[in-house]
């Protein structure tokens, strides 16, 4: 089987193009997706991406990701900036490209030079709050109400509560800012693997949620760390990254166009009357053949 590694920011994808037929069953591609991304047995990846056509006319293609732990996202910032950059370059020559997800519809516009994709501006959609779109499920309110800096209980020894917000930009999205919770990045840091999970798989959350931690530097730049939903730590994430400064600027923390610093880089974000708009870069590192699964 051929396949192309690729990264948006570090995070990291194995993409499998299947616009002139199935390859992998879709059966299999769960268990195959996890065994796939396992580091130092297979490939290793932070998810899978297929490369399908569409199921309705009034898209181009079609964008499905798999995370490292088989479960398939409704949607991945930095995986569409990949996918658009392989579709331009290898499937498609269309510019810009209307990309059917899980999560809707989503527009990428490119940056090409010498018919190679430099950096991919894509249309995020208008943003979900209501607890219903997340979802989100807490004593006192109802599935139409808002979730915004408000406390939710957690059972580790480190923090006993923290104040986040949610958001859906596709897929589902806790964010916390650091001095709202009166601790420091390097805390968030050094027990992300305790407390982002913790929140991941919080009861609150029956379809479990991706998680950020924002230190806001001005009002247009933030700093963010991501633990990812059926990932754990990434470098980087694109929904998150939009989802992040979608709060922010509801909050009144940051303008409406943002530079957000990630572990992987630099994401630019706009927040437009017709939805939220990411730019950034996507690299194919290597192209190669799966000769056993590994394991």
């Amino acid at each position: 089987m051929k396949f192309v590694k690729m990264h948006g920011l570090g995070n990291d994808y194995i993409v499998i193009n299947e616009f002139d037929g199935e390859i992998i069953k879709e059966e299999d591609k769960e268990e195959f997706s996890r065994k796939i991304c396992k580091r130092g047995f297979s490939i290793g990846a932070d998810g899978v991406i297929f490369v399908q056509k569409p199921t309705d006319n009034e898209y181009d293609i079609r964008f499905r990701i798999f995370n490292s732990d088989g479960s398939e996202a409704e949607m991945c910032g930095n995986g569409i900036r990949c996918f658009s950059k392989y579709v331009y370059e290898r499937v498609l020559k269309k510019n810009p490209l209307k990309v059917e997800t899980k999560g809707g519809l989503r527009i990428s516009e490119m940056e090409i030079e010498d018919d190679i994709v430099k950096k991919v501006r894509v249309y995020m959609g208008a943003p979900k709050f209501q607890l219903k779109d997340i979802p989100m499920k807490i004593e006192g309110k109802s599935e139409e109400d808002v979730f915004l800096n408000e406390t939710v209980k957690l059972k580790n020894d480190l923090l006993k509560e923290v104040k986040l917000s949610v958001v859906n930009v596709g897929n589902p999205h806790a964010v916390i800012f650091v001095e709202d919770n009166d601790i420091t990045m390097d805390f968030a840091r050094e027990n992300l693997d305790i407390i982002g999970k913790e929140i991941e798989n919080h009861e609150v959350f029956p379809e479990r949620i991706n998680v950020h931690f924002i230190e806001v530097l001005n009002p247009n730049e933030i700093k963010i760390l991501t633990w990812e939903r059926g990932a754990g730590y990434t470098t980087a994430c694109g929904t998150g990254t939009t989802s992040s400064v979608i709060i922010a600027h509801k909050l009144g923390k940051t303008e409406n166009k943002v530079l957000a610093h990630l572990d992987g880089g630099d994401l630019e974000i706009e927040i437009k009357e017709d939805g939220v708009y990411m730019k950034g870069n996507a690299v194919i590192i290597y192209e190669g053949e799966l000769i056993d699964i590994g394991w």
